[in-house]
């Protein structure tokens, strides 16, 4: 958080202070620390020997407050250019995604899968550069048409990687002159997502997909999700599925999900557990996505058991799952059965059905039941806070107060089901109804009117963006997840990942109960996903959470800027110090930026960007 000294230093010199101003500073300043240091030395044994803690405590917090505000007042005098001279990335990282470098992984040691997981340790110290957009990048195409078309320069994905994918790719898609046309889901095609769906209904005992709401299923987790078909086919059924799919340098799953609008995020069952919280989904599916679940002694599947709800459903469509279930049945009666059958026992699931290549299996409701499986230990303690910890070899979630089973939930949440998570109702209704009333004002500070040369608040005059101006958002500290439970209210054609950052209250738990995407994430890391795929960026407090955490507000703009298309839209709300800070910043990464004072009496002010359309 930046300092008082520096705050009121930007607020007498609104534009860049003049040399002589900041030599004086910055000679004060020495001074200040000359005179500090002195003072420790000639009296450490008196503070050493005192009883009153706060004494040495205060001492060490204005010693780092003084040096905070000579590094500040240093870049800006010393270094006030270097951020200018931030350029772009060579073409080699126009789908850059940071953390996962294969090769530099590999050099380090990392085998068995590791190297293709999420190592961002390594990733750390790269030089600063903005990752500029394809040669041939369009703008998306707005929801629902957006959905089904894409730009072929948008993806990376070649002439060649489609002609050489399966049959099943080509049946999915069309590429033509410049567009990749995903086939519309009208019923004709024997194997379409549509009839995939019902059949999985009717596999649970439903007449139709359009009942799964009925049946408690709201989430999906959809594990190697190809292009984000079957995705796609659930949200037009309001459900939220969100796409889990390993990073891959080209023809990404990840990548194509996101590019059509469609909620996704790179993850991989390798070696670790997967950013979300025990009892986190009703349904979790795997069309052919290439995982052997039964090795490394079902890891796996266990990882499966911790993300799914109570009476929740796997769904597995795998041919070789198949052949080993024929070659089972036609030994003789009870001889044999394959490890999957054998491990999904001890994890108290039932296999509901089997029809051609695609298996369903229902989560047990009752947490006593793995108690007596002794071959699979209980986890000690709970993992709300796990953050890509190593995949564990025990059940989790049993003890948890949110043991409910899926089908006993029904609608929003309520004043009951908030106090399970340790949530105030009153609060958690009070912040539904402030979150309603800023995205009206949000709605409105997004005409392109605000960047003009006389900026001025729209009135009534003016017109409003389209309900489909953007297709997705990402609230980067999501609390309760208020924002996207607004947009819902209000009828906007959009979804929301939301982010609950590292460090801050661990409220994903509630977030995912309500129906909605969300994810556990470090800001001081890039957020695994490929660059240009959010329309619009939102964060109310993480500068200041940033700050308190010692992280750079340079790099998170930065990353902020890989991961936000040509002509989206940033909101950041934060106090005056950080605000003001991220302002300066933010005219150097090249955004359009407008410092907004709510008149509230308060310090908080509201900074609205938008990223322009750049090409080198």
């Amino acid at each position: 958080m930046r300092s008082p000294l520096f705050t009121k230093l930007s607020i007498l010199f609104r534009r860049r202070p003049s040399v002589s101003w900041l030599v004086l500073c910055l000679v004060s300043v020495f001074g200040l620390i000359a005179l500090l240091e002195s003072s420790y030395s000639s009296t450490f044994d008196s503070v050493a020997s005192s009883t009153n803690p706060d004494v040495l405590t205060s001492y060490r917090k204005l010693k780092k407050l003084v040096r905070n505000d000579y590094l500040e007042l240093n870049s800006l005098s010393v270094g006030a250019n270097w951020i200018k001279d931030i350029g772009f990335c060579g073409k080699e990282r126009e789908n850059y995604v940071p953390c996962y470098n294969v090769s530099a992984n590999t050099l380090t040691g990392l085998k068995d899968g590791e190297e293709f997981d999420r190592h961002c340790e390594l990733s750390r110290g790269q030089p600063h550069c903005l990752v500029r957009p394809p040669k041939d990048y369009k703008i998306p195409l707005t929801w629902p048409a957006g959905r089904d078309i894409i730009w072929s320069g948008n993806v990376r994905l070649t002439k060649d990687q489609f002609l050489s994918s399966g049959s099943m790719t080509k049946r999915l898609m069309l590429l033509e002159e410049n567009q990749i046309a995903f086939h519309s889901d009208d019923g004709m095609m024997v194997d379409s997502v549509k009839d995939h769906s019902h059949l999985i209904a009717e596999m649970i005992g439903l007449e139709s997909d359009a009942e799964f709401l009925q049946a408690g299923v709201r989430t999906v987790l959809d594990i190697g999700c190809g292009f984000g078909s079957f995705g796609g086919h659930l949200l037009s059924l309001k459900l939220m599925a969100l796409c889990v799919a390993e990073y891959e340098s080209s023809g990404s799953q990840v990548q194509f999900a996101l590019e059509r609008g469609l909620p996704a995020v790179i993850g991989n069952f390798i070696s670790k557990q997967l950013p979300f919280p025990s009892l986190s989904y009703d349904m979790v599916h795997c069309a052919q996505c290439g995982i052997i679940w039964d090795s490394k002694d079902g890891l796996f599947l266990i990882e499966i058991d911790r993300v799914l709800k109570p009476g929740g459903y796997f769904i597995l469509t795998s041919p070789t799952t198949r052949q080993q279930q024929d070659s089972s049945t036609s030994a003789k009666k009870g001889s044999m059965s394959t490890p999957l059958e054998e491990f999904t026992k001890k994890l108290c699931w039932s296999l509901l059905g089997q029809q051609e290549e695609t298996f369903i299996w229902q989560k047990t409701v009752n947490s006593q039941c793995y108690s007596s499986q002794l071959s699979i230990p209980i986890c000690k303690g709970e993992d709300m806070q796990l953050y890509y910890q190593p995949l564990a070899h025990c059940i989790s979630g049993t003890s948890s107060n949110r043991w409910v089973p899926i089908h006993d939930r029904s609608g929003p949440l309520n004043s009951t089901d908030i106090e399970i998570h340790e949530v105030d109702p009153d609060d958690f209704f009070e912040d539904s109804g402030f979150w309603k009333s800023a995205l009206r004002n949000y709605w409105s500070l997004l005409s392109p009117l605000i960047f003009s040369d006389h900026p001025k608040r729209p009135g009534e005059e003016d017109p409003l963006p389209p309900y489909n101006m953007v297709r997705n958002v990402m609230d980067m500290n999501a609390h309760y997840g208020g924002l996207n439970a607004a947009m819902l209210e209000a009828s906007k054609s959009v979804w929301v990942m939301n982010v609950v950052p590292l460090g801050a209250r661990n409220t994903l738990p509630l977030i995912l109960d309500r129906g909605f995407a969300g994810i556990l994430h470090n800001w001081c890391e890039p957020f695994p996903t490929y660059p240009r795929t959010y329309d619009m960026l939102h964060a109310n407090g993480l500068l200041s959470h940033i700050a308190s955490q010692d992280c750079s507000t340079l790099e998170l703009l930065l990353e902020m800027d890989r991961i936000l298309r040509p002509e989206g839209w940033i909101i950041l709300s934060d106090t005056l110090g950080p605000i003001e800070k991220a302002r300066m910043l933010a005219t150097q990464i090249r955004w359009e930026a407008r410092v907004i004072d709510p008149q509230n009496g308060s310090d908080q002010r509201l900074l609205v960007c938008q990223k322009p359309f750049t090409r080198k």
